[in-house]
């Protein structure tokens, strides 16, 4: 039985309806991340999993309880905010013990329990200090310990590192990943990072205008995205237009190459255009490249991004970036130059609305 199941839940504010017919079921201890764009519905599905919100339709249960009638107080939930929520009048120790304390426990219990939880953020050294003398990350990972401290049975994270530096951002969410699987809880966590999510989380719900437009493993949502909103949202993904040539034997037109793809281009006939795509990591220059198709078009530009290389070429009007790792005697495409980019027919994904 799952553990998190929301079912058929519907979200409005006045006429507008943010949150549409949304379904999922979570396991015990799973970490599942909410990806999106603002806007997209995404923190206010957290928001009625954790009470702040009252969903305008459908059904909310934790461990076959339903919630509906529960008060965020009564749900046992752990939440850390995107702006750490800190109380900066209490030092490190009690804004970690402030949910105990509010619940009654005793002061010998407390004071364990804190201990153990500044031990898992390895912040003992800094019980005694107040946010302002905290950065921005030990901030984070005091909102981190304070929301676990209760022993909660499920844990939400609204963007909690979205307000970090980049080499900051990487670290803490190994930590938080390696920390969430050390207890075991489950775990939902919203971002508009896609590398966030693809990084840490055992599924990954597409959110687009209310609704999941898919949810996969992020294996399942790089590799075979279900519509077009999420081939163009997760990864960089080269969008080509093609034409049909042969139903029967699923090939199709880019400019002047003829191409076969693996997928069925299902009732579409010779003529009809169709879009598909290919990763920027799946093709390769090399004249010894096992690959069983081919592009063969004009190098727009070539750009060094350091342990990558990142060619553009122009194949009947589509540009298409490809990704070629750097090594010392790596010969850099130059702009207007013939190459031919091989890869394999099963790399090309159809992408249906």
């Amino acid at each position: 039985m799952s553990f998190l199941v929301l079912e058929n839940i519907k979200k409005s504010f006045g006429q507008t309806q943010v949150v549409k017919d949304f379904d999922m079921s979570i396991e015990k201890g799973e970490f599942v991340s909410f990806l999106g764009p603002s806007g997209c519905g995404k923190t206010t599905v957290l928001r009625m999993i954790a009470g702040f919100e009252t969903p305008s339709g459908g059904r909310i249960s934790i461990n076959g309880k339903d919630q509906s009638r529960l008060k965020t107080s009564q749900r046992n939930i752990g939440m850390v905010f995107q702006a750490y929520a800190l109380f900066p009048n209490m030092n490190v120790f009690d804004n970690v013990a402030f949910g105990l304390k509010v619940a009654g426990k005793p002061k010998a219990e407390i004071e364990a329990r804190v201990k153990e939880m500044l031990s898992l953020i390895r912040l003992d050294h800094l019980a005694d200090r107040y946010p302002y003398q905290l950065s921005g990350g030990q901030q984070q990972r005091v909102a981190l310990a304070r929301a676990l401290a209760p022993k909660p049975q499920v844990l939400l994270l609204d963007e909690p590192l979205s307000a970090l530096d980049a080499k900051i951002r990487v670290s803490l969410r190994e930590e938080i990943r390696q920390i969430q699987s050390q207890l075991g809880i489950t775990t939902v966590f919203v971002t508009h990072d896609q590398e966030e999510a693809l990084s840490i989380s055992d599924r990954i719900v597409v959110m687009n205008a209310g609704r999941a437009d898919q949810i996969g493993t992020p294996s399942e949502i790089y590799n075979h995205p279900a519509t077009r909103f999420v081939a163009s949202f997760v990864g960089t993904l080269n969008m080509i237009e093609a034409t049909v040539a042969d139903p029967a034997a699923n090939t199709v037109n880019v400019g002047d190459n003829v191409v076969r793809l693996r997928e069925s281009v299902g009732a579409l006939r010779a003529g009809d255009k169709l879009s598909i795509a290919l990763r920027p990591e799946a093709g390769s220059l090399s004249e010894n490249a096992k690959g069983d198709t081919s592009l063969t078009g004009k190098v727009v530009s070539s750009h060094f991004l350091g342990s990558v290389i990142r060619t553009k070429i122009d194949v009947g009007g589509n540009r298409i970036s490809f990704d070629m790792f750097n090594a010392p005697d790596a010969v850099i495409p130059q702009a207007g130059e013939t190459v031919t980019l091989r890869f394999n027919a099963s790399d090309f994904l159809i992408v249906r609305d």
